[in-house]
């Protein structure tokens, strides 16, 4: 991380904006349509740094980055930076509202309607099994440092279950895509708004209901579904105060669900780079990021 950050982050006077990229191809998309506009419209230089959720707001915290375009809820970080430290502040809202939860294959959902309630879950842990969960049901998840709530929910609902991780969301994509191809059944954690839904069809398992008393408790005791989670954009504060026409840019970014998997689908599916995918997004939708420019 120290090495790649950008030399000129919140430089006096510089204009260059450095964005952490969170792994996900939906903040990929964020960025990429940020940077575009950033450059071409308002003549910054941008530095673009993939930083892991956590440490990102580390190096948000200290400059190294100036922005964290897309953050899924982290309480414990926003507590610490934005009301003690009060070195990060909110930017407000992507405009994208993010729901995780776990999910089966409609095809499997359609001739088993009743796997959609998570107390019949061990009646289908054979048919999930695989070589990786050792001889339980499998429970794909993707990479170990997303906001994930698995493996205490798995225990505490004494579920006979073994997560497994892919390690990334674009392996995590490959492995549900092989399994849909053949038709396999398989439970996995995943999250909307997601563009691989209009190419496999999936039905969420509904979990115990979310309650704020439950999010309360000690990480390793929770045993409630996850929240639906307004997706926030975070700000270095002195970049918030210094940061000019990016500042202001960056704040008033907000798109929805619809035009971010637009740009998502071009990057995961149709193998664009993420500047070519924004590149075709800005010119076919002018009338909606000239609104997020600064006025004059």
């Amino acid at each position: 991380m120290t090495q790649q950050a950008s030399p000129y982050a919140n430089a006096a006077g510089a204009k260059t904006v450095t964005l952490s990229v969170q792994s996900w191809v939906g903040a990929q998309a964020d960025v990429a349509v940020a940077k575009l506009i950033l450059e071409r419209e308002l003549g910054y230089r941008v530095d673009t740094v993939q930083v892991d959720e956590v440490p990102a707001w580390d190096a948000l915290s200290q400059g190294r980055v100036d922005m964290i375009m897309e953050d899924w809820g982290h309480p414990e970080q926003e507590q610490r930076y934005v009301k003690d430290k009060k070195t990060i502040v909110p930017a407000g809202e992507v405009g994208v509202i993010g729901h995780i939860g776990w999910w089966v294959p409609k095809y499997f959902a359609d001739k088993h309607p009743d796997v959609t309630d998570w107390r019949n879950l061990n009646k289908y842990a054979d048919q999930f099994k695989t070589p990786e969960s050792g001889g339980k049901g499998q429970l794909l998840d993707g990479s170990p440092s997303y906001v994930t709530n698995d493996k205490p929910l798995v225990d505490n609902l004494k579920l006979n279950y073994q997560v497994v991780f892919s390690g990334s969301e674009a392996a995590q994509i490959t492995q549900i895509q092989r399994f849909a191809k053949s038709k396999k059944p398989f439970l996995t954690y995943w999250y909307k708004p997601q563009w691989l839904f209009e190419q496999v069809p999936m039905v969420e398992v509904k979990l115990p209901k979310y309650s704020d008393a439950c999010a309360a408790k000690a990480p390793e005791d929770i045993d409630c579904e996850y929240p639906t989670t307004p997706l926030a954009k975070y700000m270095n504060a002195n970049f918030a105060k210094k940061g000019g026409k990016a500042a202001q840019f960056l704040k008033n970014f907000k798109w929805n669900a619809d035009q971010q998997n637009a740009v998502s689908l071009m990057i995961a599916d149709q193998k664009l780079s993420p500047d070519e995918a924004a590149r075709k997004w800005v010119a076919d939708n002018e009338s909606v990021w000239r609104a997020w420019l600064p006025k004059e």
